[in-house]
């Protein structure tokens, strides 16, 4: 599977990979923009050319109907966003119950354009301890850009202008919603 990931992803793509590939055992990959459903196919062909297991989660529906097999084969959990749980706590036990474990998550938690983003992926990595990983998926320079591992402060506002430099004048597959 590496060889036609790999072959997909830069020979017909024509994607390249900059910054250091993530090498830890647990991390929260921060991924944006999340504008098409092509980012997961994406997140797909990353996942198989770095070699290790990455997570996601979704909305349930994602993990309904014909497809719902697929999506939990690749990795998925599916939450159910219209009951009030704590997903963070939820999500921080899976970190502490495997000895390894890296969750993908799109800040945006949505495809289209938002004024801020949604803070479940500070907070879980808050909460289990983890660094965070910025992962910008550029289709404007045709790259995928990994940032080192960043332990978060624990003060979301002093953080998350530091986060949003990273992904200055990134382009999004659709780009009015970046």
């Amino acid at each position: 599977m590496k060889t036609v990931s790999s072959f997909i992803y830069h020979n017909i793509m024509g994607w390249k990979f900059e910054g250091p590939m993530p090498r830890i055992k647990k991390c929260v990959f921060a991924v944006v923009p999340h504008t098409h459903w092509m980012d997961f196919i994406v997140g797909l062909l990353i996942r198989e050319l770095i070699g290790v297991p990455i997570n996601f989660i979704g909305k349930k529906s994602l993990f309904e109907g014909p497809f719902g097999w697929f999506f939990k084969k690749a990795g998925g959990a599916p939450v159910d966003r219209s009951k009030r749980s704590d997903t963070v706590e939820a999500v921080a036990d899976l970190f502490r119950e495997r000895e390894e474990f890296r969750l993908a998550l799109a800040p945006e938690g949505t495809r289209k354009k938002v004024d801020t983003w949604k803070t479940g992926f500070y907070y879980i990595a808050v909460a289990a301890e983890v660094p965070i990983v910025l992962v910008a998926f550029d289709y404007g320079k045709k790259t995928v850009r990994f940032s080192e591992p960043m332990y978060p402060s624990g003060d979301y506002d002093t953080d998350y202008p530091i986060y949003l430099e990273f992904f200055k004048d990134v382009v999004g597959k659709v780009p009015e919603y970046t």
